[in-house]
């Protein structure tokens, strides 16, 4: 019996849309097939129509464009803009597709609960991109925690270390460097957290504190003589944020290392010495980070009460060599900690026992996500193949909760560290 190919169609064509869910989807042109594309870029347009051979007009230039036109394919995926999704999802819902949906769901409680009750209503599978359910890494975690090994969970402490580079690139110079054109730090980077998080101890979330500022990247902090952009500063030879080095000139990080993908290729879609260049001296990823108009936290903290007085105390900070998560689950018989880049695991009980677990894990991308977005990818293609109605892991049933959680702590910092109820 022949499998049934699943067709896609991409609304957002960016480091998600086109880089993670087209690539897959060619990596596997088996099980299936992108039939449309919509971005407002024509050049992110032109590279994804080559690539998937596609007619003109299969080609559009807004998600609302691509909506409004009659259902052709089985699911689309929504990687757009942060405060899109809600309004992308009502027209490809109504339009009758499944969907998959970036992360954040929404900006606000509100929109994330428009989005549940639009996915009961018309009767669809909606799935959030929280990869990091699907990655070996937490799911090794959560088998050791449910088969008792550390019995049971007190509390988890956990890293989220973005890099300085990354914070630097998506959420100073960035699309996701002001609250009001995306959203608040701790949920457009860290929903992906507070979800895993919750998730691993299987309780209910119950009070939420938090703590945070941009205690960098502002004027305040500008070397003496900086400039507004990296090609024309005097002092950027000293200056870890250095864009003309880091996207231009390193031999380690840039175009003329021959590095082409993510982040190389969000200056310019097809990146050369001589395009990246011109993205310097015009575009936003040139500028100093002393001098843009970001408002988002370089650091925070996040105090979590769960049922049982289980807690979390999770932590995000800019100020890291690179992009990693660490854990420590902390339990009343044993504990387990890892580092995810490392893709290692150590865990020890109480009675002198201890065991080292090497995943051997690599996605081969810098996004972080430990395979997580293939496997994803594969459950959310085999299950539109199958014609059942089995929720995924990451359904919008189970990811209102992280949103909820990462919100309240966005208030909680705002209001000085006030403890806010969680109330579902």
């Amino acid at each position: 019996m022949n499998k049934r190919k699943i067709t896609l169609v991409i609304a957002g064509l960016g480091g998600r849309g086109h880089d993670i869910y087209s690539k897959y989807a060619l990596e596997h042109s088996e099980d299936a097939e992108v039939v449309a594309i919509a971005d407002s870029r024509p050049d992110r347009l032109k590279i994804a129509q080559q690539e998937w051979n596609l007619p003109a007009e299969r080609c559009y230039t807004s998600a609302e464009e691509l909506f409004a036109q009659e259902k052709m394919a089985d699911a689309a995926v929504i990687a757009t803009q942060d405060q899109q999704h809600v309004a992308h999802a009502e027209a490809a819902l109504k339009a009758g597709y499944h969907l998959l949906l970036e992360k954040p769901v929404a900006v606000d409680i509100e929109g994330c609960l428009a989005v549940l009750r639009m996915a009961r209503q018309y009767k669809r599978h909606v799935v959030v991109c929280h990869v990091l359910r699907y990655t070996p890494f937490y799911n090794t975690i959560k088998h050791i925690i449910e088969d008792g090994r550390i019995g049971d969970v007190v509390t988890i402490q956990a890293m989220e270390q973005v890099g300085y580079w990354h914070h630097a690139h998506s959420y100073v110079r960035g699309n996701w460097r002001r609250c009001d054109e995306s959203s608040p730090m701790i949920l457009a980077k860290c929903c992906h957290d507070m979800d895993i998080l919750i998730w691993l101890t299987g309780k209910r979330a119950r009070s939420v504190s938090s703590y945070g500022n941009n205690y960098l990247f502002n004027a305040a902090h500008a070397p003496e003589g900086s400039a507004e952009r990296c090609f024309e500063c005097s002092v950027r030879d000293n200056c870890p944020y250095d864009a003309v080095r880091y996207y231009l000139e390193s031999p380690r990080t840039s175009v003329r290392a021959g590095r082409v993908n993510w982040p190389i290729n969000v200056l310019d879609p097809n990146p050369t010495p001589e395009t990246i260049e011109k993205a310097l001296r015009t575009g936003p990823y040139g500028r100093c980070v002393f001098h843009c108009d970001n408002d988002v936290v370089d650091h925070q903290v996040v105090n979590i009460e769960l049922e049982d007085g289980v807690t979390i105390n999770f932590t995000m900070s800019a100020f890291t060599e690179s992009c990693y998560r660490t854990i420590k689950v902390m339990g009343t018989r044993g504990c387990i900690e890892g580092n995810m880049d490392e893709s290692k695991l150590v865990w020890n009980d109480f009675f002198g026992h201890r065991e080292e677990i090497d995943l051997q894990v690599t996605d081969g991308t810098m996004a972080g996500h430990g395979g997580g977005d293939a496997v994803m990818m594969k459950q959310f293609i085999e299950l539109l193949a199958s014609g059942k109605d089995d929720e995924m892991l990451s359904s919008i049933e189970h990811s209102i909760e992280s949103h909820l959680v990462a919100l309240l702590a966005e208030k909680s910092r705002l209001n000085h560290g006030e403890s806010l109820p969680v109330e579902l």
